[in-house]
């Protein structure tokens, strides 16, 4: 599935791929062959350039071919079972349009739409690549303090209650740190690519920066060296309270060890004392018609003297 798009004035048209016009936006989206032949066709880009985005195990990175410029990132997104994860998003940059191409619908290039058409235009090309790079930045941002909450909220479950399920979600948090850490120092480096490659002959007509478009590339850097210090900074203190819940776990449970120790200790007394008396021939105290009760006091009383001692002995 595509759309072709260009912003004007007063709003965002769009265009078949027959009637396509210089600058305009093709978000691709999932597309099936049939759909990438036609792309390649009308616009003279490289098939490897269009399917670059379709594998999910793509690492970002850049490349220059043939007057087309090809920006691979990862994009955060969220799953319906609450996790977080990466997949990478195409960038073409070309001399009359850009198309971007990814394998699901996301909230990076779907911000770009006709309710937010003064915020951005399809035609200053170079503007609108640093624009959608800024909205992958901040976007994961936003899903970092998203984690950050949900920790919270997480630690404050286990404080009352170690519950299993409460810690595979935050494994899966603690996961989701690992996927951003990853992908945002391969973003972090594409961009600075990007800050090099300005100046070269072969990019110069692709990507022409005018001081805004400077600025807003330096807020992208900016932006990404946050979002790459609050996710590591993230990732250690989840991978510490990982560590101190473990151990509280372990904590736990030799406390009830010991608990169930100690039960089986003083249970073992009137056993053992029951079992000698009734080993005896003749059986002690056999003529005494009370010679059952002095025996089971006799238990009970040694019984509560080891209690007390293990007690003491901070056994309970």
């Amino acid at each position: 599935m595509y759309k072709i798009m260009k912003t004007n004035y007063t709003g965002v048209d769009e265009f078949v791929l027959a009637d396509m016009d210089k600058g305009c936006w093709i978000d691709v989206v999932d597309p099936d062959e049939k759909e990438l032949n036609e792309i390649a066709q009308a616009t003279q880009i490289s098939m490897d350039f269009l399917t670059a985005a379709l594998d999910r195990e793509e690492k970002a990175r850049t490349e220059i071919d043939e007057e087309q410029l090809l920006v691979v990132i990862d994009i955060p997104f969220f799953r319906s079972n609450k996790d977080y994860d990466t997949m990478p998003l195409g960038i073409i940059v070309t001399k009359d349009i850009i198309v971007t191409v990814c394998l699901e619908s996301n909230a990076v290039t779907s911000g770009f739409n006709a309710k937010t058409y003064k915020t951005f235009s399809t035609y200053k090309k170079t503007r609108f690549l640093f624009q959608i790079l800024y909205k992958s930045a901040t976007l994961y941002l936003r899903y970092i303090r998203n984690i950050i909450r949900r920790t919270d909220d997480l630690e404050q479950h286990l404080r009352q209650a170690m519950e299993n399920s409460k810690l595979f979600s935050m494994l899966d948090l603690q996961k989701s740190l690992t996927y951003f850490t990853t992908s945002l120092r391969s973003n972090y480096m594409v961009t600075e690519k990007l800050l090099r490659l300005r100046t070269t002959a072969q990019t110069q007509q692709l990507i022409r920066l005018y001081e805004e478009d400077q600025d807003l590339l330096d807020d992208v850097i900016v932006e990404y060296k946050q979002a790459i210090e609050m996710v590591e900074m993230y990732s250690h203190i989840l991978n510490s309270m990982m560590e101190v819940f473990a151990s509280i776990i372990s904590n736990n449970l030799n406390l009830v060890m010991r608990f169930l120790a100690s039960v089986t200790i003083i249970l073992a007394i009137p056993t053992l004392i029951s079992g000698l008396w009734g080993m005896n021939v003749p059986v002690p105290f056999a003529e005494e018609a009370n010679g059952f009760f002095i025996i089971f006091i006799m238990a009970c009383v040694v019984s509560l003297l080891a209690g007390f001692w293990l007690w003491k002995k901070d056994m309970f």
